[in-house]
């Protein structure tokens, strides 16, 4: 066999997997720019895409604190996600330390102060910025939209198809009307 021949085959052989690949994502719906975002989950090496793992549920995104007044929440959040994820809830949780410095503790910290004191199972991510003056791109994203975080506790509601729908803020509990209502609303649709 001639060596442009080889050439030839193995470029093909390189390229074959990559238009699989190509022709699989393209017949998938396409992600929510809200929702098109790669994030290391807490205390791991790992990364998911958020419109892979969550695309087509109904969406609370939470900006947390271990040393908070609002850290009681917590535990409104994980009831309220135990009480809805099979109907298609998720909440997601995103540790910073931007006000207050209330979010001090290495992610380890923060994972065990979590399950320990909270059993929280919904998924928390790495410990992110979420201030406008250093937003994450996700918090970036969303506070674009509704206004960026001005303490702990702050909530952004995403519909099913990733579209951001409210905001609350930290006063406003997970367990309230105005939250519990809308979710339940969203899920069915």
């Amino acid at each position: 066999m001639n060596s442009k021949l080889k050439n030839t085959l193995l470029k093909l052989t390189l390229l074959l997997p990559l238009l699989a690949h190509s022709a699989v994502h393209a017949s998938q719906p396409n992600c929510s720019e809200n929702l098109n975002f790669d994030v290391r989950t807490l205390n791991t090496d790992s990364a998911l895409n958020l419109c892979e793992a969550y695309q087509g549920k109904v969406i609370l995104i939470v900006n947390t604190a271990s040393k908070c007044g609002y850290t009681g929440q917590y535990e409104a959040l994980e009831s309220l996600y135990e009480k809805h994820k099979q109907d298609g809830l998720v909440v997601l949780g995103f540790p910073s330390n931007d006000f207050g410095g209330q979010e001090p503790g290495t992610e380890q910290q923060i994972k065990d102060f979590c399950v320990n004191t909270y059993a929280v199972k919904f998924p928390m991510f790495q410990k992110t910025s979420v201030k406008k003056t250093n937003a994450d791109p996700l918090y970036k994203k969303l506070g674009e939209q509704a206004g960026y975080p001005r303490w702990n506790f702050h909530k952004y509601l995403l519909d099913r198809e990733g579209k951001l729908v409210d905001s609350f803020t930290s006063p406003v509990t997970p367990d309230s009307p105005q939250i519990v209502g809308r979710i339940e609303a969203l899920l069915k649709q």
